[in-house]
């Protein structure tokens, strides 16, 4: 993947990585077009970036996607790239049904089948540019689990095998999958997490994404340097103790 010159969709950016990846990308010289369900969202960041493209995308509706997806070939037909960044986490108790069961359905249904409709949704397309770039969006919590989240856990866990999976299935064609492991990052995508002491800076995560795909632009995985302890623990051989040290001093990791 180059670093400019690309017209990139990102549906889930309009707040979060998402979007400080969205204003990144552009600075670089990229098309960008933000997606996202909230309609004033959209709304603001155009006023704020008129050069941004803004559709209504909402990724747990297959009609939706369907919708946004004919919206943005029609306007864009050199689209390029396509960041599948909208996730949800949710903290569950599995004890009990509905401890859970809302929750987790309504996380795969986001985080799982929203990525895969999507990829569906332009991967024809995607074969027709002369090079083409997927983007998923897994996390650390794909390779040690923290218990508070299972469903958001597995979640990002099948992101991860899904996108090493189709990669096999693309290597002799002209578009690539990378995916972007996330540490935890100040968001908000937990209550909290925005003001945690254990997540990333929003600003320095990007800023360190942005660096990995200009000087690695065949890294098949982005990971910036701190999700390497969650990422790699296994292979360390010190899984127990990166599990024990994330459910002891790490109530936002992700």
């Amino acid at each position: 993947m180059k670093i400019s010159g690309n017209t990139v969709f990102i549906p889930g950016s309009t707040s979060g990585i998402g979007l400080a990846l969205a204003h990144a990308l552009a600075d670089k010289g990229n098309t960008v077009i933000v997606g996202g369900r909230r309609t004033d969202l959209l709304e603001k960041i155009a006023a704020e970036r008129p050069e941004f493209g803004t559709v209504r995308i909402d990724t747990t509706d297959p009609a939706s996607i369907r919708a946004a997806a004919d919206e943005v070939l029609a306007a864009y037909p050199d689209l390029d790239t396509v960041i599948a960044m909208a996730g949800v986490m949710k903290v569950e108790d599995w004890h009990r049904p509905e401890g859970f069961l809302e929750s987790a359905e309504a996380v795969i249904t986001t985080n799982v089948l929203g990525p895969i409709r999507l990829i569906a949704a332009f991967i024809e397309h995607l074969q027709t540019r002369p090079s083409a770039t997927v983007v998923t969006v897994s996390s650390g919590l794909a390779f040690a689990p923290l218990k508070a989240t299972p469903s958001y856990n597995a979640s990002k866990a099948a992101i991860h095998m899904l996108t090493e999976s189709i990669r096999l299935q693309f290597v002799d064609t002209n578009v690539e999958f990378k995916e972007l492991i996330p540490p935890s990052v100040a968001t908000d995508l937990l209550p909290g997490q925005r003001d945690s002491s254990f997540a990333m800076p929003l600003d320095d995560f990007v800023s360190e994404v942005m660096t990995i795909l200009e000087s690695q632009p065949e890294a098949k995985e982005i990971q910036v340097e701190r999700v390497k302890y969650l990422r790699y623990g296994e292979a360390r051989g010190d899984y127990d103790e990166v599990v024990n040290t994330l459910n002891t001093a790490d109530p936002h990791g992700n």
